[in-house]
């Protein structure tokens, strides 16, 4: 198969040859390995690759893929970074916009007239920049004579990738991980990766979240050697009963390799560890289901006691030796509806609530485990307990971090098409993607997939979302249809109905809103509401704001129907720049880099500056969220 550029232009087409979604596990050769904090299964790719860069695809290196290809031409660039803060293309932030409206005309295929391809809108576009990457590298001894994969953490916005020549795959959905199978084309020695990164596609119409436009390798590479037993995909189900004291354990295990014999030992132990559950499976095919076991005197997970059982599956072959081991946290908790009311197990829930973009004054969303550490204890220093993770997946760690802090998650999907609806603040949705276009929905079917197979093990996450506003259709029903059919054990939400009630029976189980003011709530919960109502998005924190939150907190005592919300947002986006007249390093916001169309200070809303020190208003969120902790 060979690569063809005409993908960018085409939304029906937005994987190719990429592995399936699975659960975020790590693996190891070993026990031993695990307890010594080693992997010899690993191989990180990060550090320096050669690059080039071109302002469209015309002007691109199309071949240098070529094992031969010389790469004179060529500098460095370091993996992961942004493209932009790495001295190439053009910094800009944009809020609702499309980044191309008021420079060129610019649709939606098949949107406002369904025989309308909008071939070459992005293949042949005059701006539309690419990143062409090369990595050379040889295998560590522990991948040596194995299968190998690699996972792309994150790579905005589509990418295209070789390996010593021949084409790998394709894949779009800027904010989830990306696998392909290097195993057809690796070597020992020599290997030339090649990565070519394009800045817009059709994904672009679906990625116009309010944020700074960046492309490129922006999260870890990695390969992975699978053992000739591999533990594919996982799916924990716990289940806590009324009593919150006695429940089920389920595992679904699915393995890949050599032709199945051998045994799985399931072990799942408490704190102390102590052991609570031990199975033994024999492998007769790559599916292994384990039933419901009964469990007593189980601790709960909540916010206040964030309790975690450790997991672990170990992978025996025929004579007994092991081959790999697995290990993972997992709580007990249980959420659900009931007479109109959320509870976590079993007591009313409220949300005192942050939205979160992944920031970063010196990286952009290219953000490390420092910065992310700290925004934790940052959150449980001023009573946050609960994060969306606007608009897309954040990064693997995150949710590892939420689970052992007890941060309540808002998992939203990768989905924002602002732009195609709102205009000039008004509802129109004449060329509204995804909206009911048969052309659209797989691909955002398809990031509802696979946010909810990388992170369904994870115990923090009490909603699946399903983006950001988007307006509401087929698409965005088939999405929540979804995560009904495959997942009881948490709720959905999606705000974008309030603008089209069509949907209201179909999609999301809350009713959610954005900054309605208190009296708009009120009227709501006076006059028999189908649903709890949350605030996906309120109090908006820009310049000197996050007044009258007292009047959202109070309504919590009036009305248990409300459950609290998440303020926008977390943390303002800034840039350091070294300023030219006093020489300072200085924080600079949209429309500081000349970009246009921007919203220019609109990326400064947060409750913490860029440089992640507090404002003066998270005195406020901490005395009142404080008061329903």
């Amino acid at each position: 198969m060979k690569a063809d550029i005409t993908w960018l232009d085409q939304p029906e087409v937005f994987r190719v040859n990429q592995l399936p979604a699975h659960s975020d596990h790590e693996f190891y050769s070993g026990r031993e390995e695990f307890l010594h904090g080693k992997n010899s299964l690993a191989q990180p790719l990060d550090g320096e690759w050669r690059f080039c860069y071109s302002v469209n695809a015309t002007e691109r290196p199309a071949n240098f893929f070529e094992e031969d290809y010389p790469e004179e031409g060529f500098g460095y660039i370091k993996v992961p970074c942004h493209i932009e803060l790495a001295g190439y293309d053009k910094i800009h932030y944009i809020n609702t916009m499309y980044p191309w409206e008021g420079h060129m005309f610019r649709r939606p295929a098949h949107a406002l007239n369904k025989a309308d391809g909008a071939e070459g809108s992005f293949s042949r576009a005059d701006y539309n920049p690419v990143g062409s990457y090369i990595k050379h590298f040889d295998l560590e001894e522990g991948l040596k004579g194995k299968r190998v994969v690699i996972l792309f953490e994150g790579v905005e916005q589509a990418m295209y990738v070789w390996l010593n020549g021949s084409f790998v795959g394709y894949a779009e959905d800027s904010f989830t991980p990306s696998e392909f199978d290097l195993t057809p084309f690796i070597k020992e020695k020599d290997n030339v990766l090649a990565v070519e990164v394009h800045k817009r596609s059709t994904a672009a119409y679906l990625e116009d979240q309010d944020f700074f436009r960046f492309f490129g390798i922006y999260r870890d590479v990695t390969l992975y050697a699978l053992p000739k037993l591999h533990v594919e995909d996982i799916w924990v189900k716990t289940a806590l009963k009324e009593d919150n004291v006695s429940g089920t354990f389920a595992l679904d295990v699915k393995l890949s390799g050599d032709k199945p014999a051998g045994t799985v030992v399931i072990r799942l132990a408490d704190s102390e560890n102590k052991i609570c559950l031990e199975k033994k499976l024999p492998i007769i095919n790559s599916n292994i289901r384990m039933d419901p076991e009964e469990l007593k005197g189980i601790t709960l997970w909540s916010h206040k006691n964030p309790y975690l059982y450790e997991l672990t599956i170990s992978i025996e072959d025929e004579n007994g030796k092991e081959v790999e081991f697995v290990p993972y946290k997992v709580g007990f908790r249980r959420i659900e509806i009931r007479n109109k009311l959320m509870l976590l197990n079993g007591s009313r829930l409220i949300i005192n609530g942050v939205n979160r973009h992944e920031w970063s004054a010196e990286g952009g969303r290219c953000i490390g485990r420092r910065e992310m550490e700290w925004d934790i204890q940052v959150m449980k220093n001023n009573n946050i307990n609960a994060v969306r993770t606007c608009h897309y997946p954040n990064q693997l760690s995150w949710y590892n971090m939420c689970d052992e802090n007890g941060i309540y998650m808002m998992a939203e999907a990768n989905l924002e098409s602002h732009g195609s609806w709102q205009k000039l603040g008004t509802a129109e949705p004449s060329w509204n993607v995804p909206g009911s276009l048969p052309a659209w929905e797989p691909a955002v079917v398809d990031r509802a997939k696979t946010n909810f197979e990388v992170f369904k093990n994870h115990t923090s996450i009490l909603f699946w979302s399903l983006g950001n506003e988007s307006y509401a259709g087929d698409g965005i029903e088939s999405m929540n249809r979804f995560y009904k059919e495959i997942d009881d054990s948490r709720l959905v939400h999606y705000e974008g109905v309030v603008h089209n009630r069509a949907y209201e029976e179909t999609v999301s189980d809350v009713e959610s809103r954005m900054y309605a003011p208190p009296a708009q709530i009120k009227e709501y919960l006076e006059n028999d509401p189908k649903k709890p109502f949350i605030l996906c998005e309120y109090m908006h924190d820009m310049g000197n704001s996050l007044g009258g939150m007292k009047s959202y907190i109070d309504l919590l005592e009036e009305y248990p129907m409300y459950q609290g919300g998440f303020i926008w947002d977390y943390i303002d986006q800034a840039l350091f720049v070294r300023d030219e007249v006093s020489g300072e390093m200085v924080l600079r916001y949209g429309g500081d880099f000349d970009d246009r169309p921007s919203d220019y200070e609109f990326s400064g809303n947060g409750i913490v500056f860029a440089d992640r020190t507090e404002k003066p208003a998270m005195q406020e969120v901490k005395y009142y969220y404080g008061l329903y902790e």
